[in-house]
């Protein structure tokens, strides 16, 4: 079993290499909270990673397309973005439907009057169900661990010990 780590430098909002006496990062940051782990690109990439294993990455990505349909400007484009949510994940013949409750009573005709909450319901019962279905066994899988491991050699690699030696002798000279 092979175990890759990829390394990057992490940058802050400004773009300046973040530093550890910063608040929780990467996976510290995603095991405290379900809404941590979907605020940060990575860990939605490994939530969904985790969940196409478990055959709900259907759950991610409809509770994704409700944050972006949200955002949506003019009527035409949040008809044709609920339509697009509603043929992806609500009908009956949705190619990755999510299991919701009163689904059978939904129909097309929600989709005539389209608001930015319109989905928000339905957006809560999937992210109750992440949070206390997935999420718990998403922070205990391979995927979640590993890149755990990763985090931590990076943290206790020697080039990074190396760079905070080098830094500090130019500041202290």
């Amino acid at each position: 079993f092979l175990s890759i780590c990829f390394s990057a430098e992490i940058n802050d909002s400004e773009g300046h290499p973040s530093s550890s006496h910063q608040t929780l990062k990467g996976t510290s940051k995603w095991a405290t909270s379900l809404e941590n782990l979907l605020e940060d690109p990575e860990g939605v990439k490994r939530f969904r990673e985790f969940l196409k294993k478990e055959f709900s990455e259907e759950n991610v990505l409809f509770w994704l397309a409700c944050e972006e349909f949200k955002k949506t400007q003019g009527k035409k484009q949040m008809q044709e973005k609920a339509k697009e949510i509603y043929m992806t994940f609500l009908s009956s013949k949705a190619s990755s439907q999510v299991n919701v409750e009163g689904q059978s009573r939904l129909s097309e005709t929600i989709l005539d009057t389209p608001h930015p909450l319109m989905f928000q319901k339905l957006q809560d019962q999937i992210f109750n169900l992440m949070k206390y279905d997935s999420y718990s066994r998403f922070l205990k899988s391979d995927i979640f661990l590993n890149h755990k491991k990763c985090e931590e050699q990076e943290e206790n690699s020697p080039e990074a010990q190396t760079a905070a030696k080098r830094a500090s002798r130019i500041y202290n000279t």
